[in-house]
């Protein structure tokens, strides 16, 4: 993984250099020469975050099968509506 440094000023003047730097790591941005924020691809921030789009996505994902996913017992029990 390559980290890539940029200015403001550079992404600024360069856009598409700090979105095809992304593809071989993370892109950090600085602000009067200090880190300030860190340009990442979608599918590195995904994996990073951990966080899937859907319950389907989750289901599908590698291992679902494994997960031993425990509920708890209802205690609740509907009770009648009067529509009268």
């Amino acid at each position: 993984m390559t980290v890539t440094t940029l200015s403001g000023r550079e992404l600024n003047q360069d856009l598409g250099r700090a979105k095809r730097a992304t593809r071989n790591g993370p892109v950090i941005i600085t602000d009067r020469g200090r880190p300030a924020h860190v340009l990442l691809s979608f599918d590195e921030y995904r994996r990073l975050t951990g966080k899937m789009r859907t319950l389907g996505d989750m289901l599908a994902a590698p291992g679902a099968e494994d997960v031993d996913l425990t509920l708890p017992e209802h205690t609740e029990r509907a009770q009648p509506v009067d529509l009268s």
